[in-house]
């Protein structure tokens, strides 16, 4: 190998490593504050020594109780998760189209539900563990990995979406992820590749509830 050849491969390299750390780091941290990302939320003790958080936060100009009702309705088969097609395409293809109004026969919800998160032969999905109607929702997954890793690896997940209602009639709506995960491989697909994929897909779903929630928000005076 040349001098030449191997610098650029040291630049490539190092181009490679900044972009991912960049990536992870915003893949944490998009969109919330320091104030946030440091705050207990319910939830917090389902998974009390988490590998990873993540933390992502948007305002959205509805009151929270405009809000709550795009946050009973999510999973697969129901509301879905208010991601763009494009996202849904490429990551989830079995997904279909998320949910752009209310549907009054998915608001009802209790702990220990299940929501799911793929078609039914998958086992896929979260269970509620933490409900105050128009202040938070907990899911909490176990069932993420593929059925024939779940013996021998560990992936225990929560979701929490906590709503703070702003003046004006507006919310701040913050969702916040904890892992713990086993063994190492686990721990560094978790890392390297769903944290800078939750960038993509946290966002673009604080984005399609904000949107959907605005567009049917009452004007306030």
């Amino acid at each position: 190998m040349t001098p030449a050849r191997a610098r650029r491969l040291v630049v490539a390299g190092a181009a490679l490593v900044a972009t991912e750390a960049a990536l992870i780091g915003l893949g944490r941290t998009f969109g919330s504050t320091c104030a946030e990302r440091a705050a207990t939320l319910p939830g917090d003790e389902v998974v009390g020594r988490p590998t990873m958080q993540t933390d992502h936060a948007v305002t959205i100009a509805a009151t929270p109780r405009e809000v709550w009702p795009w946050l009973v309705q999510m999973g697969w088969g129901r509301g879905g998760w208010y991601t763009a097609r494009w996202v849904d395409r490429a990551f989830f293809p079995r997904n279909g189209p998320s949910a752009d109004r209310i549907v009054p026969e998915l608001q009802s919800i209790t702990l220990g539900d299940f929501i799911p998160d793929g078609a039914p032969e998958t086992g896929c999905g979260f269970h509620v563990v933490g409900l105050d109607p128009e202040r938070h929702l907990v899911l909490r997954s176990t069932s993420h990995l593929p059925r024939a890793a779940r013996e021998r690896a560990d992936l225990d997940w929560t979701w929490t979406f906590r709503l703070t209602p702003l003046p004006g009639g507006r919310t701040r709506l913050h969702l916040r992820s904890r892992w713990t995960t086993r063994p190492w491989w686990v721990s560094a697909t978790a890392l390297l590749v769903i944290v800078p994929a939750d960038l993509v897909m946290a966002r673009d779903m604080l984005a399609g509830i904000r949107a959907r929630a605005a567009r049917r928000a009452v004007p306030t005076s």
